[in-house]
């Protein structure tokens, strides 16, 4: 792929646009890793000893997975909001952003005068995004909220794993979620300051996002029969939609989703089509409910193919399959895409953005050291404010 520069890259969303962080972690610093790739400029401003995301791991070189996914192409601040002279730096970094993100601890900047309220008062056209746990307005809000806790008190976990044990998703899927949430309630902000010269206070929490997914088993557990049990690799409602396991012991998840696929699966890959007569298995209620008679018939079948065998018959009778890959596997799967990036000097493939676009740059920009852009930002800043105390 020709490299491309910032000169030749076609106009990106957010160009212009000044976003300014104080973040750590992942949520906030996804987020405003998203606007960035997007084309705004992200000032993370760091406390001094950093996000403590930084310190995570060393898998990405040297550096952590955490922090380089989520901080390409901003530009790092050490900034002290408590001591007044950075408090005023912060308040010249304000009046020029355009966007304002924070995932401190519920209260914090509102107690040294940063809070959104406050700050929408002063700059009535910067958009404010707090981040928490469980919101800043119930009994759960001082919380501590780490993914895997969010997991947990959401219910995510109960209804993940399989039925001896509940599962952690093997994700930071609450804090992705709270991110990519944060994300496009910036978006939707700034749509609706373009139309009314305003800005807006938009607000996210990861416990929010697990329940918004959680709407399924909430709506099965309160109003129908009870909340699906943990099957591992099965779907509670569908059958067969699950992992069956070939003759030289890989695992391959199967999906049907009609009898039209029913039949022809029965036909062509079990080659038994009087199985797709069969009144247990006559419709999706039926199977569900005899789903250990139906796992038993079609797990025999499995287990006396090979898995280039298993592969050829469901291609051949059309039914929808998933081999259940290693990392390792998936690092090599023919639908990945991956980006250049340095880290620590090396340049190392990073996934692609799952969203496709225009300006799309082919790369990543490296993320920043502790404190990278203090020097030049003071003076930028401070310039722009001369004779203020700063």
């Amino acid at each position: 792929m020709k490299k491309q520069t910032s000169e030749t890259l076609p106009a990106r969303p957010l160009d212009g646009l000044l976003v300014v962080s104080i973040e750590q972690a992942l949520a906030a610093p996804l987020c405003t890793g998203r606007l960035a790739e997007m084309g705004a400029r992200v000032i993370k401003i760091e406390r001094a000893e950093g996000d403590f995301a930084r310190g995570y791991d060393d898998a990405a070189n040297g550096a952590s997975s955490y922090f380089v996914w989520t901080n390409r192409g901003k530009e790092s601040l050490v900034l002290d909001f408590k001591q007044p002279a950075d408090a005023e730096l912060l308040r010249a970094l304000l009046d020029k952003a355009d966007v304002f993100v924070q995932n401190l601890a519920p209260g914090a900047l509102t107690r040294a005068g940063f809070g959104s309220e406050a700050l929408r008062e002063t700059y009535p056209r910067l958009i404010t995004c707090d981040i928490t746990g469980y919101g800043a307005d119930n009994d759960a809000s001082g919380l501590k909220a780490y993914d895997l806790l969010v997991q947990c008190e959401s219910g995510l976990a109960s209804i993940s794993g399989a039925p001896e044990a509940c599962g952690r998703i093997g994700v930071s899927i609450c804090d992705i979620g709270a991110g990519m949430n944060a994300a496009i309630a910036v978006l939707s902000a700034l749509a609706l300051r373009d139309r009314t010269g305003c800005g807006s206070a938009v607000s996210v929490s990861l416990f929010d996002g697990a329940a918004d997914w959680m709407s399924i088993p909430y709506l099965h557990q309160v109003y129908g029969e009870g909340a699906p049990q943990r099957l591992g690799l099965k779907h509670p409602s569908i059958a067969p939609y699950g992992a069956f396991t070939t003759r030289d012991g890989n695992d391959i998840v199967i999906s049907i989703q009609n009898e039209r696929e029913w039949r022809q699966f029965c036909a062509q890959f079990m080659q038994r089509p009087e199985l797709g007569l069969d009144p247990r298995f006559a419709s999706n209620t039926e199977r569900v409910q005899n789903r250990e008679a139906l796992d038993q018939v079609i797990a025999a079948a499995f287990a006396d193919l090979d898995s280039g065998e298993v592969l050829s018959r469901l291609a051949e009778s059309n039914t929808a399959y998933g081999q259940v890959r290693s990392v390792a596997q998936m690092a090599q799967h023919p639908a990945l895409r991956t980006w250049p990036m340095t880290v620590e000097g090396e340049v190392l493939q990073m996934v692609a953005p799952a969203v496709r676009a225009p300006w799309d740059a082919g790369r990543f920009e490296a993320a920043p050291s502790l404190g990278e852009h203090t020097d030049l930002l003071r003076a930028e800043f401070c310039q722009q404010h001369i004779g203020e105390p700063v």
